[in-house]
């Protein structure tokens, strides 16, 4: 094993530590965690696995933490996959078939499934059977493989990719996770630093929290690299300062965003005076997939009210101008 591997190791040994366990330390999403709590309550009073459920939203959101809660909540084994690994129809009936009674089944990336695949876990989903076909051609049989009750969890950022009898097929509710509020994010940096044992000033959180785009992931990154800043320069309180360092270093502004943000707005401004133009023609111009663009940068630059989705294409608004220090056309200053 490379080095490299023992690190990433180690830094993903890290991420699962702060990953809640309880409720209480789950932060947010106020509303889904209230529908849950029930369902799952429901489901445990009358001895049943808890319905199959489809969580969506951006990265970083908490989908896959909100899994593993579901799991430790109802004192079940999790198995965990996502949509692109699994290749053939013999790779789902393998995980299927070896499911325990009330284990959970949790598919990220579900929108990458193969449609194939697809098909045959709508029977799975329904009837808790697997219909396989064996053979080709007038000697091709059907068989039918009965399951263990399970729940499936899938989650994605891209709903509107999932095929509509997919989506159908979650009983248990389909939740859209939101964007994190300040103090929210101020909350779980508090219980992350606990967990680190990061002694951080209230002023030094704020920071943090304010650059971490409104996402949870984000902000326990960021306080991550703060402590290594910290631990570098040898300062055992983790203040302001040492913070605003750390994001100079990083490139990271005070919005929170980073160098191809800024170069995202700056190509739909300095090069399609604020637009509008296709998200292909962006991506070309800035050297980023589309893919990435559309569900990595956009969600937050919109979320800022930095770019709106118009049907022409993306149009830079008047605080994008603002914020790059630019003055903004005439026509753009009401966006």
């Amino acid at each position: 094993m490379t080095k490299e591997k023992i690190t990433n190791f180690k830094d993903q040994s890290l991420d699962l530590k702060l990953r809640p366990n309880i409720w209480k330390d789950y932060v947010g999403q106020e509303s889904i965690k209230k529908n849950l709590q029930i369902a799952l309550k429901a489901a445990q009073e009358r001895n049943e696995p808890i319905e199959h459920l489809l969580f969506y939203g951006p990265a970083g959101l908490g989908k896959t933490t909100l899994a593993h809660l579901i799991a430790n909540e109802a004192k079940q084994q999790i198995r965990i996959t996502s949509g692109p690994t699994i290749e053939r129809v013999g790779d789902l009936a393998s995980i299927l078939t070896n499911l325990s009674p009330g284990e959970i089944l949790f598919i990220d990336e579900v929108h990458r499934l193969n449609k194939l695949i697809e098909e045959v876990l709508y029977s799975a989903m329904e009837a808790r059977s697997l219909n396989i076909i064996l053979g080709k051609g007038p000697s091709a049989r059907t068989i039918q493989l009965e399951l263990a009750p399970f729940t499936l969890i899938a989650a994605t950022t891209r709903i509107s990719l999932l095929s509509s009898p997919l989506r159908s097929r979650f009983s248990g509710g389909t939740y859209r996770l939101n964007f994190y509020s300040l103090e929210e994010i101020e909350a779980i940096l508090n219980r992350s630093a606990k967990i680190l044992n990061v002694d951080i000033e209230p002023e030094a959180k704020r920071e943090i929290a304010k650059r971490a785009r409104a996402t949870p992931r984000i902000a326990n990154h960021l306080l991550k690299r703060c402590r290594d800043f910290a631990q570098v320069n040898k300062k055992s309180l983790l203040d302001l300062k040492t913070a605003q360092d750390t994001f100079e270093l990083l490139e990271i502004d005070e919005k929170g965003l980073e160098p191809t943000d800024r170069k995202l707005l700056e190509v739909l401004i300095t090069k399609f005076n604020g637009g509008p133009v296709g998200l292909n023609t962006l991506a070309a111009a800035t050297s980023e997939e589309e893919g990435t663009i559309e569900e990595v940068y956009e969600p937050y630059l919109i979320q800022l009210g930095f770019i709106e989705r118009t049907p022409r294409g993306r149009v830079a608004t008047g605080h994008a101008y603002d914020h790059l220090g630019l003055k903004a056309p005439k026509q753009n200053k009401l966006l």
